[in-house]
C-alpha cells in the first residue's frame, strides 16, 4: 500500500515549503517507498483525520498514523529494516538527534530572522493571517521588524554555519560519502528558504552551497531546479492540484 503524507502548500498548490515535510519526503525517497501527498494549509491542520493534530508531517501507512518528522524517520527504519537505513544504529541516531536540535535552534531560527516576511508572502490570505498572528505573538515583534536590516546580519548567519561547513570541507555529505537523515534535516531548511525567498543565504564559494546543490539534485532533482541567487523554482511534485504521487 502506498504511504500518504500530509504536506504543507503555499498559495499555489505546487509550492511545498515545509522543511519538516521535506525531511519526511526525502526519507521516503531514501527508503525507496512509494508515497502520495495530500495538500493542507496551516489553517487546515486541526481538521486532519478528524482533528487532534497541531503539526505536520503526518503519514498514514496501512493502519498506522505517525506524526512528527523525527518519529516518522524512526518508524520507517523500524518498519522497513530491509530498506536503506536513515539512522543506522544507536550512535547515528544520537548524533542525528543533535543535528536535529541544532538545525532548529540555530539554522532555522537564523533563516527565519532573514526571510520571515518572504515566507508569509507565499501563503494564501488565511494562512498569512494565522502565521502573522501566531509568530508576532511568539516573537513579540512585527514580522517586518524582525526581517528589517537583514543585509547587516547575513555574515553573522553564515558564520553560524561553521560546523556544517567544516564537515563538508572533508565529506560530500554530512553523513559521509552518502546522504542520510542528517542531510535531509539540514537540507529541509534550505528548501524552505529557497521556496520562499531569493535572499542569498549562501555565497557561491561556500562548501555548503555545493552540498546544497548535491542535495537538490538527489532523486532526479525531486526538490527543485536551481535558479540564480539561490532561488528555487516553485517546488513541483505533480501537475495534479490536490494530490501528488512519487514512486522512486
Amino acid at each position: 500500500m502506498t504511504i500518504t503524507v500530509y504536506d504543507l502548500a503555499g498559495s499555489d498548490d505546487i509550492v511545498r515549503f515545509s522543511p519538516f515535510c521535506w525531511r519526511t519526503k526525502l526519507a521516503l525517497m531514501h527508503k525507496g517507498l512509494a508515497f502520495d501527498t495530500t495538500i493542507v494549509r496551516f489553517v487546515d491542520i486541526p481538521q486532519i483525520l478528524g482533528g487532534g493534530y497541531t503539526t505536520i508531517p503526518i503519514i498514514i501507512d496501512s493502519d498506522q498514523t505517525v506524526v512528527d518528522s523525527w518519529e516518522i524517520a524512526k518508524y520507517l527504519d523500524r518498519t522497513y529494516p530491509d530498506r536503506p537505513p536513515l539512522l543506522p544504529g544507536t550512535a547515528a541516531q544520537a548524533l542525528t538527534a543533535f543535528i536535529n536540535s541544532w538545525t532548529y535552534s540555530v539554522l532555522m531560527m537564523g533563516i527565519l530572522d532573514l526571510i520571515i516576511v518572504d515566507i508569509v508572502d507565499i501563503m494564501n490570505p488565511q494562512d498569512q493571517a494565522y502565521y502573522r498572528q501566531t509568530r508576532e505573538a511568539r516573537f513579540e515583534r512585527k514580522l517586518e521588524d524582525i526581517q528589517a536590516g537583514r543585509d547587516d546580519r547575513l555574515e553573522g548567519f553564515r558564520a553560524s554555519l561553521a560546523p556544517v561547513r567544516q564537515t563538508l570541507e572533508e565529506y560530500p555529505f554530512l553523513a559521509g560519502n552518502e546522504p542520510m537523515y542528517a542531510d535531509y534535516i539540514v537540507i529541509g531548511a534550505f528548501i524552505w528558504a529557497a521556496a520562499a525567498s531569493d535572499f542569498p543565504l549562501l555565497a557561491e564559494d561556500d562548501p555548503i552551497y555545493d552540498w546544497r546543490e548535491r542535495c537538490f539534485n538527489l532523486y532526479d532533482g525531486a526538490t527543485k531546479k536551481v535558479l540564480p541567487q539561490d532561488r528555487c523554482v516553485p517546488i513541483r511534485l505533480t501537475q495534479t492540484p490536490a494530490t501528488s504521487s512519487i514512486c522512486p
